[in-house]
């Protein structure tokens, strides 16, 4: 079996687009295993001042690889190309 890919949903309390962004990513891990880590972006000084009016945000291994509307299409892409790489 192989490793889930962690991948962090940056967020906040009372955002729909982040429930929104969760949503496509608890879809997106019935085909691609996934560890999805939830963090409010409210908690940390240095998260907000970069993110705060661009949550939701899914960083993989640090970058961004989408933001805004996600997409349960959009994950499908960025990811795939993960776990495409060698």
């Amino acid at each position: 079996m192989t490793a889930p890919l962690r991948v962090e949903l940056l967020t906040r309390q009372g955002c729909g687009l982040c429930d929104r962004a969760l949503a496509a990513l608890t879809a997106v891990a019935r085909e691609v295993p996934l560890q999805v880590d939830p963090v409010d972006v409210d908690g940390d000084p240095a998260l907000l001042r970069e993110f705060d009016w661009r949550v939701p945000v899914v960083r993989l291994a640090g970058r961004v690889v989408c933001e805004g509307l996600v997409t349960e299409a959009d994950l499908r892409a960025a990811l795939g190309r993960e776990v495409a790489a060698p």
